[in-house]
This record gives structure tokens, C-alpha cells and sequence, in this order.
């Protein structure tokens, strides 16, 4: 392909549409479902926007998800060091091996369990800030603390060290913070955990990381390795709900007939369903989700060859009208759980269960008791994280 029609990824957002994909995704969608991309370290990977077509790639075991095969769409340099982000970036058996030693704590029975406790969580944050300043900044006072709070509670982390964790977290998933930077904040989060596993040893409780102990005794772990896996369930557990919570509540200011709809509602399953609408229409894993083939395929029509890499374009996949009529429009009515927020295939995220119970508690929660909420700036003036890999704001002044 002529380099003239091989377009830059990843793609800028169009001025002024925040929560919609590209346009020039919606322009491969229609005409070109699957396209040569150009990433910023100068290689080539086909990029793939309709859903249908997206689910098929993740669940075909002829594409690897380990980015040490040649070919995976890195787009950068490689953090350089001993230790791995736990199992996401490894193919099966020994990604199914690991990955079902924490298992359990997010199946969903587990987690509904929780629902109480989480409850307590958001009523406390919405308690201390309405007794704080007004207005205030929605990330900081709430969107952030209230996962942060779950998943140190499961994971067995002291949340007085939200700091260390938080900050590390955020040069970590950045797209322009240079590669000492993320490698330095990656051995830091990693040496944190490796420490905490070390008090554990003596003092084990009754959560995730001493359970990860347990494997490390029996020898089927290490204990770095079960460091790397904390490092993954820490970033993941309170970066994604975090950028969902304060992201889809100025998506619903902004929208406040739908607004009213999920406030209004006592009924469970109009809650569920509205959460998952949010999942499909603000899709905050923004950065693709990447493979590499290892044998020779066909996608949309067209050969991939062994040792190229796949971008999944996860965003626009979950805008496809073949799928959700008027996908640019949002409807908490809808019924959207065919989104593919959550990947798909033997990679979909572990955590979903607990990212929908927190969702659920938080959107049914905030608007019914800060019925007034509204946003204190002008929305030209909120700064959305173009820089991370996972999209949401940075601050969210909001008033009442």
C-alpha cells in the first residue's frame, strides 16, 4: 500500500466531540474495515473497526497477545527491567495458568457479596464531599478514592499509600512520558508490591495478595511474578472505573434527559442497562487492543500475513451500526451488551464484574443524592487525557 493511504495511529479525536471516536475510524469503518496504520515508532499494522470482525480476531488462536513476538504493534520503545504486568500480555497455557489464580475473587457472586460494602464506600466520599468546598474537583474528591478504596480493600493494599500508587499508575499508562519515566514508575509500583508481599509473608490476611502467597509456597508462583500480577489488578482496578465514573458523569450532565432516566429509576435492571451503554458509548481503552498474527489469516477480506501486527480499534468497534442503531447517540435504554469495552475472547477483562457492581452503585448513588450536580467550568476548559492510554478527564469541576 502506497504510504500516501497509510494513515497515523493513533488517531486525534475531532475538536469539540470528546466522548466519540475519530472520525478517520468511522471513514475505515465504512469504507476500509481493515487498513494499514502507521504508530509512532515508524512500523505498519492493520487496524480493525467492525465489531464483528474484532471479535473474530480475539478469538482466534492463530494471534498472540505477547509483545515480544516480532511484528506486535508496540508503537514505542520497550520498558526495559525484570518483571512483567502480570499475565495480559501472555498467550495460553501460562496465561489461563495465572490468570485463574485470581480468579475467584471477581466472579460475580463474589463480587455482588461486596455490593454493601461498596455502597458504604460512595455514601462516605458523597458525605465528606458535600461537607467540603463548593465547587470541587469530581476526580479527586470521588471519582478516584471510590475505586481506589475497592480495590485495595480486595487486593489487601493499605490506602494511605494512594499516593505512591496513583501517581505511579498515571506516568505508567502515559502515551508521551518517555520510557525512563514509565520503566521508573513501573519498578516502583512493582517494588511496592514486592514489599508488601514480604509483610504478608508474616502477617497473611484475608485477601488476594495473601492468597497469592499461597501459590508462591507451593511453588507455582514466584514471588516477583506475583508482585507483577499485583502491579496489574492495582492500575487496572482503579484507573479504568476511575476515568468511567467522572467521564460518564459529564457525559450525562451533558445529556440530562438520560440523566433524569438512570436517576429517576428504582429498578435494578434500567441501572444495569445504562452502565452498560456508558461501556459502549465512552469506551475509555482508547489505545486499541493489539496482537500480532502467527500464522497467516484472513480479516474482512483481506490476508494478514504471520508476524503482523492487529490493531482492534475498540472504540469505533462499539459505534458499528450493523450492531447498535444510531451508535453515536446516547441511550441508557438501549440494550448494549454486545459492546466489546471489556475485550473479548479468553483476554476479556477479568475485573468486569466488579468495574458494572461500582458503576451501578456510583451512577444510582451520586445524581439521586447531589440531585443539583452540574459542571462549574465551561467544557472547553476540562482537560481530557489525550496523553493516557486510558481516556477520561484529568479534573472535573463540578458544583451544587
Amino acid at each position: 500500500m502506497p504510504d500516501t493511504d497509510v494513515r497515523e495511529f493513533p488517531m486525534p479525536r475531532a475538536a469539540g466531540c470528546p466522548f466519540d471516536p475519530p472520525p478517520a475510524l468511522k471513514e475505515l469503518q465504512e469504507e476500509a474495515p481493515i487498513a494499514r496504520v502507521r504508530l509512532p515508532d515508524g512500523a505498519t499494522a492493520w487496524v480493525v473497526t467492525r465489531h464483528a470482525d474484532q471479535c473474530a480476531v480475539l478469538a482466534d488462536r492463530r494471534v498472540s497477545s505477547d509483545m515480544t513476538h516480532p511484528g506486535y504493534p508496540r508503537g514505542g520503545p520497550v520498558r526495559e527491567g525484570p518483571g512483567k504486568i502480570g499475565f495480559i500480555l501472555m498467550d495460553d497455557p501460562e496465561h489461563a495458568r495465572l490468570r485463574k489464580m485470581v480468579t475467584a475473587p471477581f466472579m460475580i457472586k463474589r463480587v455482588e457479596a461486596m455490593r454493601p460494602a461498596i455502597q458504604r464506600i460512595v455514601d462516605d466520599r458523597i458525605d465528606a464531599m458535600l461537607a467540603g468546598p463548593n465547587p470541587v474537583d469530581l476526580v479527586e474528591a470521588f471519582a478516584l478514592p471510590v475505586p481506589s478504596l475497592v480495590i485495595c480493600e480486595l487486593l489487601g493494599v493499605p490506602y494511605r499509600d494512594h499516593d505512591l500508587f496513583q501517581h505511579n499508575s498515571r506516568q505508567l499508562i502515559s502515551r508521551s512520558a518517555p520510557i525512563e519515566q514509565r520503566g521508573a514508575a513501573f519498578q516502583a509500583l512493582h517494588d511496592y508490591l514486592d514489599d508488601l508481599l514480604a509483610e504478608k509473608l508474616e502477617r497473611p490476611g484475608d485477601d488476594l495478595l495473601s492468597g497469592l502467597l499461597e501459590r508462591v509456597r507451593a511453588g507455582e508462583l514466584t514471588r516477583g511474578d506475583a508482585a507483577g500480577i499485583g502491579v496489574l489488578l492495582l492500575i487496572a482496578g482503579h484507573e479504568t472505573t476511575a476515568n468511567m465514573i467522572a467521564l460518564g458523569t459529564m457525559a450525562l450532565l451533558e445529556n440530562p434527559s438520560q440523566l433524569a432516566l438512570l436517576r429517576d429509576t428504582d429498578d435494578p435492571k434500567v441501572i444495569a442497562g445504562a452502565v452498560e451503554e456508558l461501556l459502549r458509548y465512552l469506551n475509555i481503552t482508547h489505545n486499541g487492543r493489539r496482537r500480532v498474527a502467527l500464522e497467516d489469516l484472513e480479516v474482512a477480506g483481506r490476508l494478514v500475513r504471520a508476524g503482523e501486527g492487529l490493531i482492534m480499534a475498540n472504540d469505533i468497534g462499539n459505534r458499528d451500526p450493523s450492531v447498535f442503531d444510531d451508535p453515536d447517540r446516547l441511550d441508557v435504554t438501549r440494550d448494549a451488551r454486545r459492546h466489546v469495552a471489556f475485550g473479548f475472547g479468553v483476554h476479556q477483562c477479568l475485573g468486569q464484574p466488579l468495574a458494572r457492581v461500582e458503576l451501578q452503585v456510583v451512577y444510582r448513588t451520586l445524581y439521586r443524592r447531589v440531585p443539583t450536580l452540574a459542571l462549574a467550568v465551561d467544557r472547553d476548559r476540562i482537560p481530557f487525557k489525550h496523553d493516557s492510554v486510558i481516556y477520561g478527564v484529568h479534573e472535573l469541576p463540578v458544583r451544587w
